[in-house]
């Protein structure tokens, strides 16, 4: 156990953690806006408790990662509650997107930026609008992962959340053959991707124990420019040619003028579901894992957890209508 324990600690000690808060979270704003009576996005509402989903984010993250390793993507339009949420003196390095480009732009700008000062680095990206009640067995299961790449330097492992319904709004994954191991089972090639399926085909991923994609993924950051010099070129092209000025008074500028004819990706139709041998998924353990992605989701989670956060109490007319929707 003691060896183990060393393993994982030697792998983490290297480890970065990128969190992506540059997403909009429409699908749950009537909830959202009722709750905090403006148009922020979930990641930065205190949905599941007294901490927003950021905030819940950047903890489990913590556990891997110190802040000095840690980097929040973004856009500008976000900046000010990015600014509520930690103190730019002691947070974590901050990049704002000028605009939202779609996920392929947001995951791999902070991956140019670690890559840059750290060729040998391991990330974690985490989505930071997720929810997950027990944060230790996530976070040790991700260590394990990032143990494993650290070994097999050049695997892209998604981590997969273990289906309990037929859910049509999540993309599926189907493992393969094993490639690896955690303690709690295999880490398998990915064989084949489905992205939000229709019911009955939804309910065959789920019979044949199929997994949730939860965009959590670990990789070396030098394999991911790799894959983007391949399947993203052109924004392989413009983040090059930007990264020297990443960390400058430049950065800004820089990063606008190379969004500015940048085409929207979005990652996982151009890079997941190629379906490239390197990319590999492991199961999470056992655990509650959502991405709280609409109001009947969220509602039936608390219904569930039999948990009553704070704005269900003092619940106003406009939340009122969105949990009867819910």
């Amino acid at each position: 156990m003691d060896d183990r324990r060393a393993v994982l600690d030697d792998a983490t000690a290297r480890a970065w953690a990128v969190v992506l808060a540059g997403g909009e979270g429409i699908r749950l704003r009537s909830v959202t806006c009722a709750i905090v009576g403006d148009d922020r996005p979930k990641q930065y509402v205190p949905l599941m408790g007294a901490d927003s989903l950021l905030r819940q984010t950047l903890g489990r993250a913590a556990r891997l990662s110190p802040t000095e390793r840690t980097v929040v993507v973004s856009q500008e339009r976000h900046a000010c509650w990015l600014a509520a949420e930690f103190a730019a003196d002691r947070g974590p390095k901050v990049l704002l997107q000028p605009e939202n480009k779609d996920t392929a732009a947001g995951v791999m700008l902070p991956i140019y930026w670690i890559a840059a000062r750290d060729p040998e680095a391991t990330v974690v990206v985490f989505p930071s609008d997720h929810f997950v009640l027990e944060g230790a067995a996530f976070v040790a299961h991700v260590a394990e992962v990032v143990a494993f790449v650290e070994r097999q330097r050049d695997r892209v492992v998604l981590l997969g959340a273990r289906a309990t319904e037929p859910d049509t709004e999540y993309g599926w994954i189907e493992p393969g053959e094993a490639v690896g191991a955690t303690t709690s089972g295999p880490i398998s090639r990915v064989a084949r991707f489905r992205e939000k399926p229709k019911r009955e085909a939804a309910a065959m991923c789920l019979a044949r124990e199929w997994l949730w994609n939860t965009f959590v993924m670990v990789a070396k950051a030098r394999t991911l420019v790799s894959v983007a010099d391949v399947l993203l070129p052109d924004l392989h092209r413009r983040l090059t040619a930007v990264t020297p000025l990443l960390g400058t008074k430049r950065e800004a500028r820089a990063i606008r003028q190379a969004y500015e004819f940048l085409p929207r990706q979005n990652f996982s139709e151009t890079v997941l579901q190629a379906s490239w041998p390197f990319l590999a998924v492991s199961a999470l353990p056992p655990l509650t894992w959502s991405d709280l992605g609409t109001p009947q989701r969220l509602f039936k989670l608390l219904r569930r957890l039999r948990i009553s956060p704070a704005w269900m109490r003092g619940r106003g007319p406009g939340l009122g209508a969105a949990l009867r929707a819910g």
